[in-house]
């Protein structure tokens, strides 16, 4: 039987850790940097509100000549972004114009672009306008979808390999309670959101949950890092992008759930076993099935990317960026996690039994 890799390979990924927590601190930094810099993430019409209009011209076509053929309808300080190849034709209209009805909108923006262009030389692909109301409302909501889905996702984790079902349930009622009244009381959606992360990691620690605490701890980073790098490349973040996230979010958990899988086996049958050792083992028993799954995903959405067109291009832009940051994670940020809560467990209980001593001696 063919192997991709040979099972008994044994890189020294627990070795490598601190590199890779530096240089994914390093990337999160500079994702969340550009995103203060940029003023916040480049939102979409789903989230900003506004009118968007996906137009396609048959012969070549400059920014500038759409700006003034739109003038007359006072959109001509409109953002105007060329999409696909530069032989497509094809650009991207953003309007902060909310309050027309669409088809009559769409019907003035290709007559005054006809009076220009010539009526067979121009397409409306599509025309989208969202309300301030309801795009505020759609910011909220995907920011509570991705939250809620970090953690249930914790809780079964800490009941699948802590047997905690009991206390993660009642963590998960009490942070949902506290989500609500302060969601009553009018707090931002932002805070509220980064509020509550923090806080369910604070839990999870406080109650010993290790492997839930890893677990959320890299799907966060997967999150940061995927945003950022939306932010860096100036690409637009609508609804597609938040359900990419949330793809990105159960791939990466099922990555991460075969590792902790092996390693939990692993420290069955070998207790006495270094616990270093153990989940660099762990880990190379798993690298064969990781890459493979990960390599044959990286095909679909790379075909995806290059073969599905504009629409859906950003989509798989982020799926190809979450998959890699995903497989990623689950090798150098979410077993190491384990290693550094065994470690600072290790030392409370030393600091704990001088303690003792002390008080005993004296």
């Amino acid at each position: 039987m063919m192997h991709l890799i040979k099972p008994d390979v044994n890189v020294n990924f627990v070795g490598k850790r601190y590199v890779a927590i530096t240089c994914s601190i390093i990337l999160i930094v500079v994702g969340l940097a550009s995103i203060a810099v940029r003023g916040g993430l480049n939102m979409g019409i789903d989230f900003a509100g506004g009118t968007i209009i996906q137009v396609k011209f048959f012969g070549e076509t400059k920014i500038d000549d759409i700006r003034k053929a739109l003038a007359p309808l006072g959109v001509a300080s409109s953002s105007i972004q060329q999409i696909g190849s530069p032989s497509d034709n094809e650009f991207l209209i953003r309007t902060n114009i909310q309050n027309e009805a669409i088809q009559a909108f769409s019907k003035k923006v290709k007559q005054e672009l006809e009076k220009v262009f010539g009526k067979k030389k121009v397409v409306i692909r599509r025309i989208e306008m969202v309300g301030p109301k309801v795009g505020k409302d759609l910011r909220h909501k995907a920011l509570l979808a991705i939250y809620y889905s970090l953690l249930f996702i914790a809780i079964y984790i800490s009941g699948r390999f802590e047997l905690k079902w009991v206390t993660s349930g009642v963590i998960a009622a009490v942070l949902i309670v506290t989500l609500k009244l302060l969601e009553a009381l009018g707090v931002g959606y932002v805070y509220l959101t980064v509020g509550a992360l923090i806080l369910t990691l604070i839990l999870f620690w406080i109650f010993q949950l290790p492997y839930a605490l890893a677990a959320i701890i890299a799907l966060i980073h997967d999150v940061l890092i995927t945003v950022g790098v939306f932010s860096i490349l100036n690409k637009e973040f609508n609804l597609q992008i938040v359900a990419a996230l949330l793809t990105i979010i159960g791939y990466s958990l099922n990555d991460t759930i075969i590792v902790f899988d092996r390693i939990r086996e692993n420290l069955r049958k070998e207790r006495t076993r270094d616990f270093r050792e153990l989940i660099n083992r762990s880990i190379n028993q798993t690298l064969s099935r990781t890459i493979l799954t990960s390599g044959t995903t990286l095909v679909v959405v790379f075909s995806l990317f290059t073969l599905g067109g504009t629409v859906i291009r950003d989509f798989a832009f982020a799926l190809m960026v979450g998959v890699i940051v995903g497989t990623y994670s689950s090798i150098f940020i979410a077993s190491p996690l384990l290693i550094l809560y065994e470690d600072l467990k290790v030392r409370k209980r030393s600091v704990e039994i001088r303690k003792v001593a002390k008080s005993k001696a004296s």
